[in-house]
């Protein structure tokens, strides 16, 4: 399975959700077998401008929008949505 993500290099909700996958992917070593592939908007923005999405990290599977951060998240919370998402894809 393989995921688009989009993110800005210096974003600290990128940056979190980086880490909370690298713990989740320790933790469920099943979800390793999801490839990202991480693209920065800034950096590609021409690709970024055409999928749907207001908030930076936003997970795609194709066209498919499949988690879009929130800043009012806790940790917590982002890392269980990330969790369900990951879980859904193994």
């Amino acid at each position: 399975m393989k995921l688009t993500a989009f993110i800005l290099r210096r974003c600290p909700y990128c940056l979190q959700a980086r880490e909370l996958i690298g713990e989740l992917c320790e933790e469920h070593p099943a979800f390793s077998s999801v490839e990202i592939e991480w693209i920065d908007e800034a950096q590609n923005a021409a690709l970024a401008e055409q999928y749907d999405y207001y908030r930076v990290p936003s997970f795609f599977r194709g066209e498919e929008k499949l988690y879009e951060a929130d800043p009012l998240w806790s940790r917590e919370e982002a890392k269980q949505r990330l969790e369900e998402l990951l879980d859904k894809l193994v």
